[in-house]
């Protein structure tokens, strides 16, 4: 089969298609022929180096979920499995292939109506951003701010937070024309990449950050009293090392903050979410927004779009 690896760190050129043997499954796992693969801002971190202190090395497959048509069942595994259309969360990588194997667990059953390119699009950026609502203990009618709209896990973090009942969704967005696609999505108040903008609240009681990066810290002065933040990603970098220190000089208001990572959740509540997620799309109440699709050997192009900074939604590759 081809997979892509990152034969070497750095820029979208670093990536490189392989032929590598088919997986085989083992005992409790199906092998999984590809159909659709979602494309991040953690496979493009990935591919940079910037994570190669968390044990991700050159050589390295990327790609955390993939749908696709079961096409081997291993010992344990009931045969009926065999052809059905399925998502699976890969997790750390290993998803930009033809072929996946992966344990029964980490598999969700598509609905008949939901295509492989959709359920990339909602599946892991889904799970993140319901469970980083969760995570910021959100109540209904709490004020919620999304930093970072634009992307795949921004874009289903204000659908959710419109299900979740929030009183005002604020999201920052680098461009009028993403304000208002983000508008038809739910949210109510749009700003600039500052966090400025007309109608901005003095305040919120969530922060649900994606961006990461030098200015993360100057958010902590947009919480409320008992505000939480919750950092979900690191799309412009790391923070500085001193970056809590602006919770210390507002010590007072008890602000709160978390990092959330998928890879925390259990199989089974991350299965829950997901279908649950889907049968929301299949009903036409929950928008997957795809923003592009590319072929498997043009994935040096779609890393370069990603560069550009220039994508509402979700990417996806099509082996």
């Amino acid at each position: 089969m081809r997979a892509v690896v990152v034969k070497n760190f750095g820029g979208p050129e670093g990536l490189s298609i392989i032929s590598c043997p088919d997986p085989m499954p083992a005992e409790g796992q199906v092998v999984i022929a590809v159909e659709a693969v979602g494309v991040g801002s953690v496979d493009k971190m990935i591919r940079s180096g910037a994570l190669a202190a968390f044990g991700f090395r050159e050589g390295f497959i990327p790609g955390s979920e993939v749908a696709g048509k079961i096409s081997a069942a291993g010992v344990g595994v009931d045969v009926s499995w065999i052809g059905k259309r399925v998502w699976a969360f890969t997790g750390s990588g290993g998803g930009y292939a033809e072929k996946v194997r992966m344990p029964v667990e980490d598999i969700v059953i598509l609905p008949s109506n939901l295509s492989p390119v959709d359920s990339v699009t909602l599946g892991s950026s889904g799970i993140v951003a319901h469970f980083a609502i969760r995570h910021a203990h959100f109540v209904p009618g709490e004020s919620l701010l999304v930093r970072g709209a634009a992307g795949g896990i921004g874009v289903m973090a204000v659908q959710l937070a419109v299900r979740a009942g929030a009183g005002i969704i604020a999201v920052t967005a680098s461009s009028p024309e993403r304000g208002d696609c983000l508008r038809k999505l739910g949210a109510s108040i749009v700003l600039d990449r500052t966090g400025d903008g007309r109608g901005s609240p003095s305040g919120y009681d969530v922060i649900i950050d994606i961006v990461g990066g030098p200015e993360l810290a100057s958010y902590f002065s947009r919480l409320n009293s008992n505000g939480r933040m919750v950092a979900v990603g690191a799309i412009a970098g790391f923070p500085p090392a001193d970056f809590a220190a602006g919770m210390y000089a507002a010590f007072q208001k008890s602000l709160s903050f978390a990092t959330f990572s998928a890879h925390t959740v259990e199989p089974a509540a991350r299965r829950a979410v997901v279908a649950e997620l889907f049968a929301a799309a299949s009903r036409k109440e929950l928008k997957a927004v795809v923003a592009e699709v590319f072929a498997l050997d043009q994935v040096i192009p779609a890393h370069r779009k990603m560069e550009t900074g220039d994508v509402f939604g979700r990417l996806a590759l099509i082996p």
